[in-house]
């Protein structure tokens, strides 16, 4: 059991509202995409929300502005130094006239090599910038996870959000500007937005049959606000073998084995005041023992969040059919509480689990 100074339970204190969000509605089926999105409660302030109608399949190409090419005008060039003999019709007559050693030999504009301008060195450096296309892809995997992939190679190193389903969470491209991430299904046909903050971004879809075997639990915040997901399984006690959470977060083969469930954790927490979710996946079809499964949100009074009003929203789905959600607003004791956990009950339907 870990070790607690004191743990508070908050039920009837707690400011919860029935969430709002993409791709939901309480106790809704999922609806497809809609132009009018508009994102979820938590999309980061300083990121820009993502519209879908902005947004083409493989991303607009950035191309550079360009004027039309100005033909270049026929140059005929001054004589020389001297005075020019007067042009009459003799002249006109011969094409090889002698003249006096002080003026130059006059040619006819159609026997002269006309020459051309030296092209300015500036116009010759310039070079078309290369295509910049920005692409992302998904494809299912085991235990209705989704390989999500995003390709940019103009944009490394920037931060992108991902929104699917209603879930949000921040990611870093890397240094050839791309990412490789699993995600968990929320829907049968799951639909990635990929977002970064200039507009720019991909949609990628893809469908998860094996999301019917599964029940899932999110809970996401924005920033270093200490919110955790929990999950007790048939009766474990904290710290114990069925209990888990972000200490002890299991990985995908259990749920594949139906041995248990696992956490997996969204968003990269390096990203300033980013965006960050925990989605608990159990195997409600295929799993090896019965009884029930003990779901909480927890966080713990710490310098970073006393006397903080902080926020997060939980999203749960059964099956893959129906998404429901709940805003919730948390007031944090003051900093002389700090070390204590707030611990909050009944924001999710536990889980009833029958064996297999």
């Amino acid at each position: 059991m870990r070790n607690r100074k004191a743990i508070i339970t908050t039920a009837g204190t707690l400011a919860c509202a029935v969430g709002i969000g993409f791709f939901m509605q309480s106790t809704a089926s999922v609806p497809t995409p809609s132009p009018d999105y508009r994102g979820a409660t938590l999309t980061n302030a300083d990121a820009a929300v993502l519209d879908v109608e902005e947004i083409i399949l493989t991303a607009a190409d950035l191309v550079q502005d360009t004027s039309a090419a100005v033909p270049e005008e026929t140059v005929v060039l001054a004589a020389g130094q001297g005075d020019i003999a007067p042009v009459t019709d003799d002249v006109l007559a011969n094409e090889n006239i002698a003249q006096s050693d002080e003026q130059p030999v006059i040619q006819t504009a159609a026997s002269m090599d006309v020459m051309q301008p030296p092209v300015p060195q500036t116009q010759a450096q310039i070079v078309p910038a290369p295509e910049c296309q920005i692409t992302a892809n998904a494809r299912p995997i085991a235990a209705a996870m989704v390989n999500l992939t995003l390709s940019a190679s103009c944009l490394p190193g920037e931060r992108v959000t991902v929104h699917h389903a209603g879930m949000l969470f921040n990611q870093i491209t890397d240094a050839s500007g791309s990412f490789n991430i699993t995600v968990p299904a929320l829907t049968k046909e799951a639909v990635f937005v990929v977002a970064f903050s200039d507009g720019e971004g991909a949609v990628a879809q893809t469908t998860v049959d094996e999301i019917v075997d599964f029940d899932r639990v999110a809970l996401q915040w924005k920033g270093d606000t200490g919110f955790g997901l929990h999950a007790l399984e048939f009766g474990a006690d904290y710290g114990g073998t069925g209990h888990v959470w972000s200490g002890a977060t299991r990985d995908m083969s259990y749920a594949v084995t139906g041995e248990g469930g696992y956490i997996s954790r969204l968003g990269d927490s390096s990203v300033p005041d980013g965006l960050l979710a925990e989605v608990y996946t159990f195997p409600a079809r295929t799993a090896q023992v019965s009884g029930d499964v003990a779901l909480s949100v927890e966080t713990e009074v710490a310098s970073n969040n006393c006397g903080l009003e902080i926020e997060a929203q939980t999203l749960q789905t059964i099956s893959g059919k129906d998404i429901t959600s709940r805003d919730l607003t948390l007031s944090v004791p003051d900093c002389d509480a700090a070390g204590n956990f707030l611990v909050l009950n009944n924001l999710f339907e536990d889980l009833k689990v029958a064996s297999n």
